[in-house]
């Protein structure tokens, strides 16, 4: 699996760059993890409901074709594209889901945070508040979109959002639990988790 490290990049050009990814690859394309941040943005689904984005406060909503609600993503959130081919590795859509969350619980416990899943709720949190957002969409045997992990945001645009559709929902971060700001050495740490966790799978 080929590790970009993007920087801080527009959401817009790297939501499409993932769709042309995903159409020109072929049976032999390398597995790709791109690790980024975004400026501010709220990303609706699939199945997102106006309804969810509570107020405008002059962030951009993207209409986006992962599954899932409305979320944010902004500065000090380390985000991971996963371009994966499931058929070659073997894996089913809710196998994948689950390596990603425990990739993300794995991380966190290494900060002496624990953290868990949510039943019906997709992503991780630490008690009741979502700490990462998780959506992807499969297209032809392979998936893209990923992972958003909080580590050190300004928090403040989610109340703006029901987060994910979740009226009221908490969301935390890793600077507030166990004091970590650097999100590159974040983004490197949940790099070889995800790493760890799609080659156990091998």
């Amino acid at each position: 699996m080929i590790i970009s490290r993007l920087g801080r990049v527009d959401y817009p050009a790297t939501f499409a760059a993932m769709q042309e990814f995903t159409a020109a690859r072929g049976d032999d394309t390398p597995d790709q993890l791109w690790l980024c941040e975004h400026p501010p943005v709220f990303t609706q689904g699939l199945s997102g409901k106006p309804e969810h984005l509570l107020e405008d406060i002059g962030i951009p909503v993207v209409q986006i074709d992962r599954g899932g609600q409305i979320t944010y993503h902004g500065p000090g959130q380390v985000v991971a594209y996963l371009l994966l081919d499931l058929r070659r590795n073997g894996l089913k859509v809710r196998e994948l889901v689950n390596r990603i969350e425990q990739a993300v619980i794995d991380l966190l416990a290494d900060y002496g945070v624990n953290a868990a899943r949510l039943a019906g709720a997709p992503g991780v949190y630490v008690g009741k508040a979502k700490i990462a957002a998780l959506g992807l969409r499969i297209k032809h045997g392979c998936s893209y979109h990923g992972v958003s992990l909080n580590v050190d945001m300004d928090l403040t645009p989610y109340a703006a959002i029901n987060p994910c559709g979740y009226q009221g929902m908490a969301v935390t971060q890793l600077r507030d639990l166990a004091g970590e700001w650097d999100t590159v050495k974040v983004g490197d740490a949940l790099a070889q988790h995800l790493a760890r966790q799609l080659d156990e799978q091998k």
